[in-house]
């Protein structure tokens, strides 16, 4: 069995103001011929198809249009498509009795038998031998009792697990999650970040007896905990700067004679990100670097600029001068960061990796002295310990 696993589309993502339809219609090209060269079984698609709850219809049209395509194309091939936090679960769930007759299958919703999680909805036969446990994004009131969401989780899971193998010995499993350990791109906001690691899914929640565990929600292709069988396909476009620097990519999962053997097949973006200078420089020195661009008319495929600039004194002209100069440039200006020099006495700055590894206790340690410019009791410190110890069982 030949199976494709992407996540992370973000259909009708607004990049600074730029649209980016051109963007996401070279992918969908690609990814169909793809899906015709590899000859493709099972395409797993696990959440974030949409940008936003509520997309557009040129969005809805596109995504639409590929499925009908590649299952025309492809009269063999199964879809399985999984709802992400950025989807409206609902939405994405209502056309199932139409796309099933192109063999395609969306889960989205948990649904209910009376008073218990009607997990048999979420397994879905791939053949005689084969489920998929189609596991959308998991928001707290979906999971069963448990003292942590990552326990609700893994319990979540481990039901379904034990539900699917009595009938199939070969089980794969989707999951739209953050996962304890997992790499996100320093100083990324596209996906929030989990706070002192309290909503990081421990990895206990992938079963070694799950063939294949096709991941969404982190934009950067990655196993998880050194798990082979466990992994992000990442997102196919770059949606931040921050993310400038991944290798997008596809997964292929080959599953032959109770073998697994998984490939990254790259994806070349027609819109590369640039980000000038490395670190923030005085304007003079940013306008020299930018003389340095290129000329050439700006079209679809032009680069996106970001511009880091050290500020001492406001200066109002700033955009118009850095405007100027990049007349006549193949580049079109996303975003201008202005960054101040830090004086003496100014509070430290938290930059992103220090935000990563700090327990929730430093946190909010560390916000009491902004607001309070003091340290915080011992006896308030004690209460704090006492919540997030009740919080995390």
């Amino acid at each position: 069995m030949r199976i494709i696993h992407t996540a992370d589309w973000h259909l009708g993502q607004t990049f600074y103001s730029f649209e980016r339809t051109g963007e996401h219609r070279v992918f969908l090209e690609w990814m169909a011929k793809i899906l015709n060269e590899r000859k493709t079984d099972l395409l797993l698609i696990a959440g974030d198809v949409f940008d936003s709850p509520n997309p557009s219809a040129e969005s809805q049209r596109m995504f639409y249009s590929f499925l009908t395509r590649v299952t025309t194309e492809n009269p063999s091939l199964k879809v399985i498509i999984t709802a992400g936090n950025h989807d409206s679960a609902a939405r994405l769930e209502a056309p199932n009795p139409l796309l099933q007759s192109f063999n395609t299958h969306v889960s989205g919703v948990v649904h209910y038998k009376g008073e218990q999680i009607d997990y048999e909805r979420f397994i879905i036969p791939v053949d005689e031998k084969t489920c998929c446990l189609a596991v959308p994004y998991l928001r707290h009131n979906d999971l069963p009792a448990a003292d942590s969401y990552s326990e609700g989780v893994a319990k979540f899971y481990a039901e379904l697990y034990e539900i699917a193998r009595r009938d199939y010995p070969t089980v794969l499993a989707m999951g739209h999650l953050q996962a304890s350990g997992a790499e996100v791109s320093v100083g990324d906001s596209s996906e929030h970040a989990i706070i002192g690691g309290m909503d990081g899914i421990d990895s206990s929640f992938a079963n070694d007896g799950i063939a294949y565990f096709a991941l969404g929600h982190l934009h950067k292709a990655q196993r998880v905990s050194g798990k082979e069988h466990v992994r992000y396909s990442g997102s196919p476009l770059p949606m931040s700067f921050a993310e400038r620097n991944n290798k997008q990519s596809i997964t292929e999962i080959l599953i032959e004679n109770g073998k697994t053997s998984i490939e990254k097949i790259p994806f070349d973006t027609p819109v590369k990100l640039l980000s000038l200078p490395d670190t923030p420089k005085p304007l003079d020195e940013v306008l020299k670097l930018l003389e340095a661009l290129p000329e050439g008319e700006i079209c679809n495929t032009s680069p996106f600029l970001e511009i880091k600039v050290l500020v001492t004194v406001v200066d109002p002209t700033m955009r118009n001068r850095i405007e100027e100069v990049l007349h006549g440039k193949s580049v079109r200006l996303a975003r201008i960061e202005a960054v101040s020099e830090k004086k003496e006495g100014e509070k430290r700055v938290i930059t992103y990796e220090d935000f990563k590894k700090a327990s929730p206790n430093e946190l909010i340690e560390e916000m009491y002295r902004r607001v309070w410019d003091n340290e915080m009791p011992d006896t308030l410190k004690d209460i704090m310990d006492d919540i997030i110890k009740e919080a995390t069982k």
